[in-house]
């Protein structure tokens, strides 16, 4: 029985040790796909602007529910096309902490753009959060597989902004802007140290 135990033992072991490195080293069909989608959630700064762009459309309203999000994603692909081929944008990190900075503020201040101008602002966003995609993308995994993850997980992201920002213009009166003026500031704040840290 204590031989048994012992080989039971030794066999779940070298079994663990088999699957971490099978992960480690970035094999298998969907890993790409699920470091590109983990990706935008493990970083603050990518995760609180991809969230302010939907809360941002929610603010517009209208057809920028749609296009301002998609503004984003779409020079977002391109972005990270470039951070792949190894097109070097130094101003790549500063953009991603301004957009924080920036995107909470107009949420705080209730800026009402117009459609064309939200959309530029976010796509140069986007071109920035997409190059930090690109660049930290792992060698071995499938980069189709690994865009399509992080592009997914970004209009998650935008959806979850959307939702919030809808959800705080029902509530009524001066308790509704308190909450989004709030909100915004917070992330500005946010966005303010991020700049900070990256200058």
């Amino acid at each position: 029985m204590h031989a048994m135990t012992v080989r039971s033992v030794a066999t779940a072991g070298l079994m663990c040790c088999a699957n971490s490195a099978y992960a480690h080293v970035g094999f298998g069909p969907t890993v790409g796909f699920s470091n590109g989608l983990l990706h935008p959630i493990f970083g603050i700064d990518h995760l609180l602007a991809m969230i302010m762009v939907g809360t941002f459309a929610a603010q517009l309203g209208g057809r920028a529910l749609f296009l301002v999000p998609a503004s984003f994603v779409g020079s977002m692909a391109i972005g990270a096309a470039l951070g792949v081929f190894g097109f070097k944008f130094g101003l790549a990190e500063f953009g991603i902490a301004s957009s924080v900075f920036t995107l909470g503020a107009i949420v705080a201040c209730r800026s009402h753009l117009g459609l064309i101008s939200a959309m530029t602002l976010v796509a140069l966003f986007g071109l920035c959060h997409g190059h930090s995609h690109g660049t930290e993308m792992p060698e071995s995994v499938n980069g189709l597989a690994y865009a399509a993850g992080f592009m997914l997980m970004t209009a998650a992201l935008h959806a979850a902004g959307i939702s919030i920002g809808l959800l705080i213009t029902r509530i009524t009166g001066r308790y509704g802007d308190v909450v989004m003026r709030s909100l915004g500031a917070g992330v500005a704040l946010v966005g303010a140290g991020l700049m900070a840290v990256a200058m």
